[in-house]
């Protein structure tokens, strides 16, 4: 794929700046649009199936068949997502300069069917001890060291493919449509939507279906049946080759503009003599990393957030487990399926932020998107402490039934309490989300320096990798803290544990964290806007 070509005049039948699967300009007409955008949509519902196939229900296969403690469970799975969340910005630049975001997807998606057909293997009785077979819910056999050595490799390779998947396959279904061109630009906005919509409806789907196949059938057919998605996906992502939009950058890479902004700065605190044109580079370089360091105060206000938000795939997932999940006579519900609600509540509640909400404050504020960005974050936040404090309240009225009902010491008797309790919120977590999370994402793509856009992105997701492992540490520590003084806030005997201390805990730090966020919001002025017709979505 010829660079150059890239830079041909386009014609009326041909996209500027794309070429097809040959490396020869793109057809307006026989390229891109939402006949190939569909594929790539395709493979990242496939892919959310698969990575939520493991990560929504792992709390339980450690502490199940691979005997974890609940601590050490929570800390792990902490761990590998700060890692799968950092990892798309080393996988980001490895893209853009080297493999180019098509390879990547093909790449990152045979990595995930070799991973979690790995995963696959590593549940089969060949494994244990005394090569006996296990149900989720027995812990007869004990794992092998070879078990645990395949299931944690296995693990992070998901992990790595994660990160090939997360930074690409939304920029390219988004490459599909020119944004130059008004009707495509529509449709290119409508994608975004649909995009997410289709993220939050793959993580709800599988969420309800592995969950439900993990506790009842069998761990191996649990993974099995994500991997066996992801192929077909990853079949019908190549059956689209020929439609695509491809796009190779001709400018350097933000990382590295970035570093030589910082170059630039240290150089200009040690002199002020250089040559006019060096000084000008200069000057644009230190204005650049300036207008990423100021960043920093509403970066670092948000971590506890980010910490918060990962306790729903563990602690919530162990909580649930003990408590009354019947529906009917027969169906039990699995306790990870309960994280659905808070995509069925992103769901349900961006079309009412978008369509009711934004217009009534608009009467207030005059402002076209309704509140502005921090208050939209900062409502968020407020959403994410009173979730910890009902999850809270709920657990300590669940430790209350424990000991009315007799059942402290018998941690797999499950207690007199309906598990809808535990419903407000996982709710809470989704609005949350929808003001927080996508907050965020417009934010830090928002208010980055132009020329540094497509770090926006990096700076978000960092947030939550650094947000994992903080939680992987402070439950580490209080879990070694609380152990020398009588019991562990996270006993594997959950009715003898204080997971209520820890969720007073995080609301307290997000309390002080809010207090922080509203001093540095006050005082941050938002980058003057400027025409923006070359930006580039991602």
């Amino acid at each position: 794929m010829d660079a150059s070509t890239l830079l041909l005049p386009c014609s009326d039948g041909a996209v500027a700046g794309a070429v097809d699967y040959r490396g020869r300009p793109a057809s307006r007409s026989g390229t891109g649009r939402w006949s190939a955008a569909m594929f790539v949509l395709g493979v990242e519902i496939a892919e959310r199936f698969a990575y939520h196939g493991v990560s929504a229900n792992l709390i339980s296969y450690l502490t199940g068949p691979l005997g974890e403690s609940t601590a050490g469970a929570a800390a792990a799975i902490n761990a590998w997502s700060g890692v799968a969340t950092m990892l798309p910005l080393l996988m980001a630049c490895v893209a853009d300069a080297w493999l180019g975001r098509y390879r990547t997807i093909v790449l990152a998606s045979l990595l995930f069917v070799v991973s979690m057909g790995m995963l696959t293997v590593s549940t089969l009785p060949v494994f244990n001890h005394d090569g006996c077979s296990y149900h989720s819910k027995s812990l007869a056999c004990s794992p092998s060291p070879v078990q645990v050595a395949v299931f944690y490799v296995s693990l992070y390779l998901v992990a790595l493919a994660e990160a090939g998947h997360k930074p690409c396959a939304q920029a390219f279904g988004a490459d599909q449509f020119d944004q130059h061109d008004p009707k495509e630009s529509v449709s290119r906005s409508s994608f975004f939507n649909w995009w997410y919509f289709g993220m939050c409806s793959g993580t709800a789907v599988t969420t309800m279906v592995s969950s439900y196949i993990q506790d009842n059938v069998g761990w191996g057919l649990g993974f099995g049946i994500p991997c066996l998605v992801m192929v077909f996906a990853l079949l019908a992502f190549l059956l689209g080759t020929r439609s695509y939009r491809y796009y190779t950058s001709t400018e350097s890479s933000p990382f590295a503009r970035l570093a030589r902004a910082f170059v630039a700065l240290i150089r200009g605190t040690k002199s002020s003599q250089c040559d006019s044109s060096l000084a000008t580079d200069d000057d644009a370089h230190r204005e650049e990393v300036k207008g990423v360091l100021r960043l920093f105060p509403i970066w670092a206000t948000c971590i506890i957030y980010a910490v918060i938000f990962s306790q729903s795939s563990t602690f919530f997932t162990k909580q649930a487990a003990t408590l009354d999940r019947r529906i009917g006579s027969t169906l039990r519900v699995p306790p990870a399926a309960l994280q659905t609600f808070i995509s069925l509540t992103i769901m349900a509640f961006i079309p009412i932020y978008d369509r009711a909400f934004v217009p009534a404050a608009r009467r207030f504020t005059r402002l076209s998107s309704g509140i502005t960005m921090l208050q939209r974050i900062g409502t968020g936040l407020v959403l994410a402490m009173v979730a910890m404090v009902v999850a809270a309240l709920v657990e300590m009225r669940r430790l209350g039934v424990a000991r009315d009902a007799g059942l402290v010491d018998q941690p797999k008797a499950a207690l007199p309490m309906t598990l809808w309790w535990m419903l407000p919120q996982y709710v809470l977590f989704g609005l949350s989300d929808v003001f927080a999370m996508i907050g965020l994402q417009e934010f830090f793509y928002d208010q980055v320096p132009d020329a540094l856009r497509s770090l926006g992105l990096a700076f978000f997701l960092s947030i939550f990798g650094v947000g994992h492992f903080l939680s992987s540490f402070l439950i580490s520590a209080i879990d070694g803290a609380t152990k020398k003084s009588g019991a562990s806030w996270f006993s594997n005997n959950l009715n003898r544990a204080h997971l209520d201390y820890f969720y007073w805990l995080l609301a307290g730090l997000c309390a002080v964290e809010l207090a922080a966020f509203v001093v540095v919001s006050r005082v941050y002025v938002y980058k003057k806007r400027a025409s923006h017709d070359n930006g580039d979505v991602m």
